[in-house]
């Protein structure tokens, strides 16, 4: 008997080396992240950039700051925006969150000025 380790665990046989089910867990859990973190996010950003890609003039939107306006002038990087009679403000495209319903800015001014 030896002083430090006991005779079972020194009689005790090696640990053999996790084989392809040592490897299933974390790819397991690499895919969950992917399909519930990274794809829909990419889907996301690719329908974002169609959105800001395919936008025209007459167009109402919602910026990321939520303003709401309707496009009256655009270039390759900003758009104007009527945010009120008479009243524009130059935003960058990728500013824009949202493309709203046709009327939604009509209705919101008339509600205002009869207030």
């Amino acid at each position: 008997m030896n002083l430090f380790i006991s005779d079972a665990l020194a009689a005790a046989p090696a640990a053999q080396q996790p084989g392809i089910e040592g490897m299933l867990f974390p790819l397991g859990i690499l895919l969950f992240f992917y399909f519930l973190f990274l794809r829909p996010q990419a889907k996301r950003a690719k329908e974002k950039k169609e959105m800001i890609a395919n936008m025209a003039k007459g167009v109402e939107v919602v910026t990321t700051g939520g303003i709401l306006g309707k496009v009256v002038d655009m270039d390759d990087n900003f758009l104007k925006l009527e945010v009120s009679d008479n009243i524009f403000i130059q935003v960058q495209r990728q500013a824009i969150e949202t493309l709203m319903p046709k009327g939604t800015y009509k209705a919101v001014t008339k509600k205002i000025t009869k207030e």
